[in-house]
């Protein structure tokens, strides 16, 4: 009993022992509250292989033309080819209602486009305003064979053919604590529209989508 009792008092102090060691901090590289430095940040971030973006608290990131263009139409920002996290508090990247029509965000990986291996995390971030050249789908974000996670985060008016607010083709999307509100597509999937691959939610609200809020239907799950 004394030995069973001594390794389990050993097995306790050295799990003690790692919970006290902190993680190796991950870098963050600051980005000002400008057009100009995002889109700089993130076409640095891709050549550098991907990073973490410390986005200005409450800043508007207000997109005035765009800044990448694919193989659906042009983009507000650099498409994201790389693990690339924005990280904000009460951040809005939108697209200026004067400007023309773009979407703001693409995500382009290996499935879709050979190459790349884009991973976009949103964390407090809001996503506003995009508008997709028709035919292509995806106004807020496309998501084209990478990966797209958004914690706390928000895409609201944004629009496009399929999908205003997000969609997703050979992708994975997850959405947690986050929402997906007030977006419009022409024909279906007026917050998300699922091409292929998949979305999940987890504490998140998608409503008031026009004239639905995911396509085609059941392709997510808890999404009515």
């Amino acid at each position: 009993m004394r030995s069973i009792l001594g390794v389990c008092a050993l097995t306790v102090a050295l799990t003690a022992g790692l919970v006290a060691v902190p993680n190796e901090a991950r870098a963050q590289t600051p980005v000002l509250c400008s057009e100009t430095a995002l889109v700089n940040a993130i076409t640095a971030a891709n050549a550098a292989g991907g990073d973490t973006l410390a986005l200005v608290p409450f800043c508007t990131y207000q997109l005035t033309s765009a800044h990448g263009s694919g193989p659906t139409g042009p983009v507000g920002l650099p498409p994201i080819t790389t693990p690339i996290t924005l990280l904000g508090v009460g951040v809005t990247i939108a697209r200026d209602p004067s400007a023309p029509a773009f979407r703001i965000l693409q995500v382009q990986g290996a499935a879709n486009v050979p190459g790349t291996k884009g991973q976009l995390s949103l964390v407090g971030v809001t996503i506003r305003g995009g508008s997709a050249v028709s035919p292509w789908p995806g106004g807020g974000i496309s998501n084209l064979g990478g990966t797209v996670s958004l914690l706390t985060s928000a895409v609201t008016g944004n629009t496009a053919v399929a999908g205003g607010g997000i969609y997703t083709d050979n992708g994975a999307v997850s959405l947690v604590g986050s929402s997906v509100t007030g977006n419009t597509a022409g024909s279906s999937g007026g917050g998300i529209y699922v091409n292929s691959g998949g979305a999940t939610l987890l504490g998140t609200n998608v409503s008031g989508n026009t004239p639905d809020n995911c396509a085609p239907s059941g392709s997510v799950i808890g999404c009515t």
